[in-house]
């Protein structure tokens, strides 16, 4: 049975230093430091130049995301308009010139609005998405050239997408006060070098991570109209509400939660009520094809239907993926209410979307980037961010190799088995990542943003908080405490109402 009491949080933590320098705590980032001459010393002088924490880390994804655009040149060059294998074979695959074909851009049509004829008769993304994608439509020359005309719309979204990187580093940089180094894992994630001109997902990573931002800083209106936008542009950011509502109920934060909801609900219909009433065939686009779309690369789905030679339809997979997420919410509710101390709001977040990609009947390549900033506020630790993120990159090069198999005639690529492999690194990286975030949760002393004392950086109005509805050890921690010490002579009780 759940207690409805008041505990405060742990008292007499240590005082927190200004900055945590991963480079004195992380033996991985130590060594990896000396490329650039090693951890620096106790008389550095920190802050006394331009070059601040977040300036570097913000120049840093910039250049991440440029050696990025230096790796798809071979099909900027010809790859991409000169047969599908090679494009593949050299790894440099983007939807972005295919689509300004493709939906319609190139022709002047105008997504929602204006039949494209064929199998997809109008834009399958989200109303955000789709209007940044017509921006740069906008801001690309006429001429008869389709094929350069391609390549300056790549150019155009590559540079729209670049101020996304830089925000996004920015924000995951500011969220964790003490900790602005973290965000050197994000800048320095080779997936999201890899994946950031792959597609469009770059504008909802940004927005979330500007939310949650947003709330690590106690402005919740602010926190639910970012969120509310992410979700206009991609349908993940809406996910963590889930956390929310969890880490509030624990904290009986019912007013915070109304408001950070009804800011996302507000924003959300203003982007998308436009379009609902004046073109609602066209904006209900993206959800008939997401229930309709079969099952697809990259996803658990794939591999047993393959394995197995048994086709799974549809709507078969969108319901045991829905019955697995509501099992993982389940869980994730289980942990949070028992918790020994109430989880921070990261760690909650990136479990909840470590799920969904997790149990989804499709992953793209590009999904990677929602798990990045999240992976990195909730387990800022080198080795097992490096490890995710090597799997990850075997995954992204399994996936066009594999292309590259079925689209030569099984000539030249990866076969089916060593396709399958890769999925597995794939889905064992993620559960490896998600493994040591849940005993971070369970064994708090082990959560390393929290060994220089703090509570929740990322928490906002949650970071100190007191706790009101518990289960469990949480609700019995003394009683707990003495378990350890006299053994199995101690009864466990129930809690008390």
């Amino acid at each position: 049975m759940p207690s409805l009491q008041k505990t405060s949080p742990p008292q007499g933590r240590p005082q927190a230093s200004p900055v945590v320098c991963p480079t004195h705590r992380d033996e991985v980032a130590a060594a990896g430091s000396e490329l650039i001459g090693g951890p620096f010393g106790r008389r550095a002088l920190l802050g006394s130049s331009a070059l601040t924490p977040v300036r570097v880390i913000a120049l840093v994804a910039i250049g991440m995301f440029a050696l990025g655009m230096v790796q798809k040149i071979p099909c900027y060059d010809w790859a991409w308009f000169r047969g599908s294998t090679s494009q593949y074979t050299h790894a440099c695959y983007s939807d972005i010139p295919h689509l300004f074909v493709g939906r319609g851009f190139a022709e002047g049509l105008i997504p929602y609005f204006d039949r494209l004829g064929g199998d997809i008769e109008y834009l399958e993304y989200p109303v955000l998405t789709g209007l940044f994608m017509q921006l740069a439509a906008w801001l690309t020359p006429g001429g008869e050239d389709i094929v350069h005309r391609e390549q300056i719309y790549w150019m155009i979204n590559a540079g729209m997408l670049m101020v996304c990187a830089a925000v996004l580093a920015v924000c995951v940089a500011r969220t964790h006060r003490r900790r602005p180094w973290d965000a050197l894992l994000v800048a320095l994630a080779p997936a999201f070098a890899l994946t950031a001109t792959v597609n469009w997902d770059l504008l909802a990573v940004a927005l979330t991570a500007a939310a949650v931002l947003m709330w690590s800083r106690g402005r919740i209106l602010a926190f639910g109209i970012l969120l509310g936008l992410a979700t206009a542009a991609k349908f993940y950011p809406f996910l963590l509400i889930g956390p929310l509502l969890l880490l509030c109920l624990r904290a009986w934060r019912w007013r915070e939660f109304a408001v950070a909801v009804l800011g996302a609900g507000g924003a959300w219909l203003a982007v998308n009520l436009p379009v609902m009433l004046l073109a609602p065939e066209g904006w209900k686009q993206f959800y008939v094809f997401s229930t309709e779309r079969n099952v697809d690369f990259g996803s658990i789905w794939l591999l047993i239907s393959q394995r197995t030679g048994e086709t799974i339809p549809p709507g078969t997979a969108n319901t045991f993926a829905v019955l697995l997420m509501l099992l993982a919410c389940a869980g994730l509710a289980v942990l949070t209410l028992t918790a020994p101390r109430r989880p921070r709001f990261v760690q909650l977040a990136f479990l909840v979307v470590a799920a969904f990609v997790l149990t989804n009947k499709v992953y793209s390549p590009q999904y990677v980037l929602w798990l990045i900033p999240l992976a990195a506020l909730a387990r800022p630790r080198w080795r097992d961010f490096l490890i995710w993120q090597a799997c990850e990159v075997m995954y992204f090069l399994g996936i066009w190799m594999y292309l590259a198999f079925t689209t030569s005639g099984n000539k030249q690529g990866l076969p089916t088995d060593g396709y399958h492999l890769v999925v597995v690194l794939h889905l064992l990286g993620t559960l490896y990542l998600c493994a040591v975030v849940v005993r971070d949760i369970l064994a708090p002393e082990r959560d390393v943003v929290r060994q220089d004392g703090s509570d929740d950086p990322s928490g906002g109005v949650l970071d100190g908080a007191e706790d009101v509805f518990v289960m469990g050890r949480a609700a019995h921690p003394a009683r707990h405490a003495a378990a350890v010490v006299e053994g199995p002579r101690v009864e466990w009780g129930a809690p008390r109402v």
